[in-house]
């Protein structure tokens, strides 16, 4: 019998399936599909199937974070 929660997170990963990266995210599959379409965060393809590097999940936090704290540039009709 299997123990482990359900959201545990298994450290030997290299690749995830987009819904395991959404889960890891606390977002909608829908919405990880839109990131990666973007190109926001990265994907490769594998055969037919769409896997997101598991070091690809705290990069894109990071750069979200960063984009978030910068302040916006300042405009000559602002100053």
């Amino acid at each position: 019998m299997d123990t482990a929660p359900a959201d545990a997170f298994d450290n030997t990963l290299v690749l995830l399936t987009v819904e395991e990266a959404a889960r890891r995210l606390r977002i909608g599959r829908t919405v990880c599909y839109r990131l990666i379409s973007s190109g926001e965060l990265e994907s490769i393809t594998v055969g037919h199937l769409r896997r997101v590097p598991v070091d690809a999940v705290p990069e894109f936090v990071t750069r979200r974070r960063e984009a978030q704290h910068t302040p916006a540039p300042m405009t000559a009709a602002a100053a």
